[in-house]
């Protein structure tokens, strides 16, 4: 995620495409794409995205967007090992986030 999210139970598609600087639709096409996206909807239909939706946008978005797979790739990824590839993705977000706070910390010496 680009940007970070409040904390709370659940968030809307604007809020998802906002933090992944992304357009509602290409939200829209994964959740239609992949299985594992499966926002509430509301009386309305709206969806509302929970933090565990999010985790998985992000892995996905990591997957399609940073490390260029294919839409298929990701897929596969997915099926094969979610909570092993989360986990793994999960621990190098943390690694990448301590990185740039040591050099934020560094530069200000």
């Amino acid at each position: 995620m680009k940007h970070k999210l409040k904390d709370k139970l659940y968030y809307s598609i604007g809020e998802v495409s906002e933090a992944f600087e992304v357009n509602s639709s290409l939200i829209r096409f994964w959740e239609k794409e992949f299985d594992e996206i499966k926002p509430k909807k509301n009386a309305k239909g709206n969806r509302k995205f929970t933090k565990e939706d999010l985790k998985t946008i992000d892995l996905i978005y990591h997957l399609v967007k940073e490390r260029g797979f294919t839409l298929e790739g990701a897929k596969t990824h997915l099926r094969e090992d979610k909570k092993e590839a989360l986990t793994k993705f999960e621990l190098i977000r943390k690694l990448k986030n301590i990185k740039s706070e040591l050099i934020s910390i560094k530069n200000q010496l």
